[in-house]
């Protein structure tokens, strides 16, 4: 399998699962991982935002991905996130981290300072450059108050060989669309947004890196498949059935809702760290409710 097929399919962003004083869950690491591989997603991604990445320390990052990784034992790919407002900060993580098995790096946009499209591509030469690994940009507008436009986006592809895909979150498909259209061979389109995942597949995109998909790989991972095989009516109904749960997950902000799924069905501790906080005991009992209801069908 070549590295592009590796990461068509359902990826999984998955949580970092803390105990009650707030230390990284070795043993929910290794059911979540287990849970997951056996839901039958294609690959996982560590330390994005879903893992709570810009909470964890520089000692607590290097413990947490080597215990997902000695759980995973080489049975699917990893991911790496690795991303920064510091390009410099980047370059250095870059030049002195072990990657030893993981397959790629995801990388967001950088956050607060909002760069120019200029800046951007700049900022991504110089992590192509330096990255041991193949690059997956990560483009998430409303998290990091700025658009990495698809005219970047493709001269990047088309500069730069390792930068080999992008996870696109904007939920613009208009967006989507002009990527896809102009993009250079076997550089791959996945969706960042599980609302739009399957019309971005549908529409000429390789996959998905999910937040749902962590809580219901099986039936995440079946309707993925279903757009790519191009089922057009299998894919949208299953989207259909599982939209109140994606509205519920996220309703008051990503982890709190995976995390509190993930909780329900015993796999971890419904615990966040601050800025973060737990969602609502109303939002939780509705969540509990919707995906045991879920999971029955």
């Amino acid at each position: 399998m070549n590295l592009i097929e590796k990461f068509k399919g359902t990826g999984v962003a998955v949580v970092t699962p803390f105990l009650d004083d707030l230390t990284i869950d070795i043993k929910s690491i290794n059911k979540l991982v287990d849970f997951l591989i056996e839901g039958g997603v294609d690959y996982i991604v560590v330390q994005g935002t879903t893992g709570e990445s810009t909470s964890l320390s520089q000692e607590e990052k290097i413990f947490s991905r080597q215990i997902f990784l000695k759980a995973n034992n080489n049975r699917v790919p990893m991911i790496l996130g690795l991303g920064s407002n510091n390009t410099s900060s980047i370059v250095n993580d870059l030049k002195i981290l072990d990657f030893s098995g993981f397959s790629a790096i995801l990388s967001v946009t950088p956050y607060y300072n909002r760069p120019s499209q200029k800046g951007l591509y700049n900022h991504y030469s110089l992590i192509s450059d330096t990255s041991p690994l193949p690059v997956i940009l990560y483009n998430v507008p409303k998290r990091t108050g700025c658009n990495l436009l698809p005219e970047t986006v493709l001269r990047l592809a088309n500069d730069k060989q390792n930068i080999i895909g992008i996870k696109e979150a904007s939920g613009n498909l208009d967006q989507i669309s002009k990527i896809i259209a102009n993009k250079p061979e076997n550089f791959l389109i996945l969706s960042g947004d599980d609302d739009t995942a399957v019309q971005t597949v549908i529409s000429g995109g390789d996959g998905v890196i999910s937040v749902a998909a962590g809580c219901i790989p099986k039936y995440f991972s079946k309707m993925i498949n279903y757009a790519l095989l191009n089922d057009v009516d299998k894919s949208l109904n299953a989207l259909g059935n599982i939209k109140y749960l994606l509205e519920l997950l996220f309703k008051e902000g990503n982890p709190s809702g995976i995390k509190s799924a993930l909780s329900s069905i015993e796999l971890c501790k419904n615990v966040v760290r601050l800025p973060l906080t737990t969602v609502s005991d109303e939002l939780k009992n509705e969540i509990k409710k919707t995906l045991n209801e879920l999971n029955k069908q």
